[in-house]
């Protein structure tokens, strides 16, 4: 397997991506700015610079070239496999349906009998991603490997954007295959925060939608706790992620954060179902925290094996506004634990990944997310 990261500053990929070195791809991932995404230009000249690949994109809240993270940049690797074939598939939300039918169509559209894994970019603010994923598992064996992440907006929560072999769009999610027996995945999720506060009850919700905790208005609680913080929600929310399980003794916890609010109802908006009858509880973290979390995300992603590969890391923005001007140190801490390999991504609203108990498919938010693909003869 050969790889290709590049990254380029503002305007730099006018003349970067033209000049990109030899190497004939099968598939492109490009991770753009939200200024960039919405510009049809940066990922256009991509698929002309390599027009036998796939060309996979997303806006994000942030992008991730090695050690280093960029704003408002055109960040991305190339891919040629030795053996192992790729395909990929889009899908119009609105189209579809509903997310489950759209998490449906896209493993349709992809499964074969070697399918290995299926990465996954869906729009961040439309889609709820605990449904897709559900789509996806009706049909996807178990064995197959599911992660990625839901595009990014920086920290605004407007419009996402997703594209598949042309100009990101929003309202998209694209669903790319990795197939054949030479194929190696790894993957790791962790996050890094801790719980406090009281247990509560999810006593009202709807879908992603969460209403009422203990009985009592949920926005009403957050409002308490962020005080003059409050008038930047749903932003400022993201330091208060919500941790949630069917029941109090559970190990099968999840991680949620708000991605919008329903003022008209009163309602909290996450990336993932809310669950009624669960029980909640909000969390809190440190920089040193997080970075912890995400290098052993690197170490379960690596596992015992020696050989290099690509790590493709999707990193929640609620970690990014968190880490401040420490941003990097969760990136200079994987360093070391995946040897030096070829590593690219994004800030994302939410990340794809098995959970850790379970190893059930599972939507993840103010996590850090590694995947390992590894070629082996």
């Amino acid at each position: 397997m050969q790889t290709k990261v590049f990254a380029f500053e503002a305007q730099d990929w006018r003349a970067g991506i033209p000049a990109l070195e030899d190497l004939e791809p099968q598939l492109v991932m490009a991770f753009l700015g939200t200024d960039q995404s919405r510009n049809p230009e940066p990922v256009m000249a991509l698929k002309k610079r390599f027009p036998d690949a796939l060309v996979a994109s997303c806006s994000t809240g942030g992008e991730i070239a090695g050690v280093d993270v960029f704003d408002e940049a055109v960040v991305g690797v190339a891919i040629r496999f030795d053996a192992a074939r790729v395909r990929a598939h889009i899908v119009d939300l609105a189209a579809s349906g509903g997310d489950t039918e759209a998490g449906r169509n896209l493993a349709a559209a992809l499964l074969e009998p070697d399918l290995k894994a299926v990465l996954i970019l869906g729009d961040g603010t439309n889609l709820n991603g605990t449904a897709l994923i559900a789509g996806l598992s009706t049909l996807l064996p178990k064995d197959v490997v599911v992660t990625g992440g839901l595009a990014g907006d920086g920290a605004d929560f407007g419009e996402t954007r997703v594209g598949l072999d042309g100009a990101p769009e929003p309202g998209k999610v694209v669903g790319i295959g990795l197939y054949g027996d030479t194929l190696r995945i790894g993957w790791g999720s962790t996050g890094g925060w801790e719980p406090f506060g009281p247990l509560r009850r999810i006593t009202r919700s709807a879908a992603n939608v969460l209403f009422e905790l203990d009985g009592k208005p949920a926005l009403d609680l957050y409002r308490e706790y962020l005080g003059p913080l409050a008038d930047g929600l749903p932003g400022t929310a993201l330091l208060f992620p919500l941790t949630i399980r069917p029941d109090a003794s559970s190990e099968n916890d999840v991680v949620r954060t708000i991605v919008g609010i329903d003022e008209a109802k009163n309602g909290l908006v996450f990336a993932g179902d809310i669950p009624e009858g669960w029980t909640a509880q909000l969390m809190r973290g440190t920089p040193d925290q997080l970075v912890d979390g995400a290098a052993r995300a690197a170490a379960q992603a690596c596992g015992d094996s020696p050989d290099s590969g690509l790590a493709l890391v999707v990193s929640c923005i609620g970690r990014k506004l968190m880490m401040g001007q420490r941003v990097a140190d969760e990136t200079e801490e994987m360093a070391p634990v995946l040897n030096a390999m070829p590593t690219v991504g994004f800030y994302s609203y939410g990340e794809i990944a098995p959970h850790g108990v379970t190893r059930d498919r599972t939507l993840h938010n103010q996590t850090m997310t590694v995947t390992v693909i590894r070629e082996r003869a």
